[in-house]
Parts: C-alpha cells; structure tokens; sequence
C-alpha cells in the first residue's frame, strides 16, 4: 500500500515538472527514501537517473521549438558533467561512513538528507524569489570563467545529492550568458539531462543494484505525471503554481530535518 503512496507521488511530481518545467524533481530523493525504503545513497543514484531522464524530456520540447542555445549550455555542461561523474564514481564511494564519530555520531545516509534538506530551503527561496521577472543585465556578456566555476560546483552539488539544481543554473545563465528565461529554462533542462545521465554512469561504474519493478513503475509514473501535464496545464497559472510549491518545499524540508536530527 505504501507503494503505491509512493507512485501517487511520484505522479504528482511529474505533473509539477511537465507545469513549471523544473523544481519538482527535488523531491525525488525524499519520495525513494521515506517512501520507498531506498537507501539514501541509492536514491540519489536513482534520482540521477529518473532527473536526467525527465530534463531530456523537457530539453526535448524546447528544442523543438528552438528554444535552446546549444552552445552555452555544452560550454556550462562540460564542467558540470566532469564534476558529477568523479563524484558519483569516486568520491561518494569513498565518503565513510560514519562521517563523524567523535564527539557525537554522523551517519552518511544521515548527512545526505540534512544537505538535502538544507538544498531544498534554497530551491524553495529561489523559486519564491523567481516570482519577480529575472532579468539579464543590460550589457550581459559571456562571463566563462564564472560559468565553468558554477558548472562544476552544481556538478559536486549534483552528484551528492542527486538533485539537478536548475534553480542554480538559471540564474546563472540569465545573468552571465545574458539568456532570456525561457531559453535559460531550454538550456538548463539540456544540462540537467546531460550530467544527470553520465553521472549516473558513475553509478553502474561503482555497482549500484537496481530495484526491480520498483524503479520501473516510478519512471512509468513520473512521465505519466508529466504528460497529463502537458495537457492541462494551460489551464494553470505557472507563477502561482510555482509559489504552492515552493512552500511545499520548504515545509518538507523541515519535516526532513525535525526527522534526521530528533
């Protein structure tokens, strides 16, 4: 029964990507982990797979439209994706576990959620603060150096915790590369889909196990989520929408961390 709790919300997560174009796969893990019973470090294997897989979805779309600058997202791609291969096939093996254990014990699986959580409080204050129009500046130009150093970052981000982090590559794009939003959105989803996806090759490199059919249905959820999106969601406005669950957002993170750390 439980399961199926956990497919409904799967669903519903997917219905929030295919609205808003993004945000909603940060409660991937959260939905694996306290749902699904998948280990934390396995659920931001998962995570990567199931993102990456519904960006190049939505990357898709937009391409289609010729909504995406190829260029600028391979030049904040390449970095990104470095970074969260030698992360998911190096550095997260070699984390031990406990992280700490003196004066007091910290667990990885327990570290992992906590950064989630705290993850997810920055998501949700960027899709707040996204409700006013951002902007790029009036004299924007390609800052690259700057690019590559947030393209690796977010790929370190990523590959911990398994979360795309295109609340942290649109503005980036927006005011380095001078993007408008919607390309911004296009060219993040592509990166998104990109590093999420090798990253996850840094997975099967370090032996994750694949929990069957459970992994299936969640992925047969997630894009039933998102289609039915694409169908209804003219009907919604996307601001407000965005507001609810940037809200939503911040208060699972809290349940997150009263559960973690009582």
């Amino acid at each position: 029964m439980i399961e199926i709790l956990g497919y409904i919300a799967a669903f519903i997560m997917g219905v929030t990507l295919g609205s808003i174009g993004g945000g909603g796969s940060i409660l991937t893990v959260p939905i694996l982990v306290y749902i699904m019973g998948v280990a934390p470090v396995t659920a931001t294997g998962y995570s990567l797979l199931i993102v990456g897989s519904a960006a190049a979805f939505g990357a898709f779309r937009y391409y289609r439209q010729g909504l995406i600058d190829v260029k600028a997202a391979i030049t904040f791609a390449i970095p990104s994706i470095i970074a969260v291969y030698l992360t998911r096939a190096f550095l997260m093996p070699a984390i031990p576990d406990p992280i700490l254990s003196e004066p007091f014990v910290i667990g990885k699986d327990i570290a992992i959620m906590v950064l989630f959580a705290v993850l997810m409080v920055a998501a949700a204050v960027m899709m707040l603060r996204n409700s006013r129009k951002l902007a790029p500046p009036e004299e924007a130009g390609h800052h690259v150096g700057l690019i590559i150093a947030e393209g690796a970052v977010v790929g370190v981000a990523t590959g911990i915790l398994g979360a795309g982090g295109g609340f942290l590559i649109i503005p980036a794009l927006v005011l380095f590369m001078g993007m408008d939003m919607k390309r911004a959105v296009g060219a993040s989803l592509l990166i998104i889909a990109l590093k999420s996806l090798i990253g996850f090759i840094g997975d099967i490199q370090s032996g994750i196990e694949f929990q069957m059919p459970m992994l299936v249905f969640f992925f047969v959820a997630t894009f039933a989520g998102m289609f039915a999106a694409t169908l209804v969601s003219h009907k919604f406005d996307g601001k407000k929408l965005q507001k609810v669950f940037a809200y939503f957002t911040l208060i699972v993170a809290v349940i997150i961390l009263l559960k973690e750390l009582t």
